[in-house]
């Protein structure tokens, strides 16, 4: 079980947005506020954003650099990604490989893909095979 995530994002309020729309979709309730930052919990575990300071927001993040590539959230069935799918379409939000979904993923895997404001590739997903 993970205890939390920090992600350092390059605009707080984009991706408070973003975040305040996804993450009551999947459960999380907002946690805690500051001036630098913001976090969501479910259960024991929490997703923690930061401001990136300005002297480190030179570098452009992108998934395929060495570091971290996506975070995936699990789904509770394949209403749940149709459902969310469509909010997050509403809201403006990209679903990545529209020509694959909902199994770009693979065969095995209902799912649902997108970017977050930073582009961070974020997975909502149920795998039709129990595992």
């Amino acid at each position: 079980m993970i205890h939390h995530i920090e992600l350092n994002v390059s605009n707080l309020e984009r991706t408070r947005t973003f975040y305040d729309y996804l993450l009551p979709l999947l459960g999380y309730h907002f946690f805690q506020e500051w001036t630098e930052g913001f976090s969501y919990r479910k259960g024991k575990e929490y997703i923690v954003f930061v401001q990136t300071q300005p002297e480190f927001l030179e570098v452009d993040y992108h998934r395929k650099a060495a570091g971290l590539n996506h975070i995936a959230f699990h789904a509770a069935s394949s209403f749940e990604v149709d459902a969310i799918t469509e909010k997050m379409r509403q809201s403006g939000v990209s679903i990545l490989y529209q020509d694959r979904h909902p199994y770009a993923g693979g065969s095995e895997t209902y799912a649902v893909f997108m970017e977050d404001p930073d582009r961070l590739k974020i997975e909502v997903a149920v795998s039709e095979s129990g595992g």
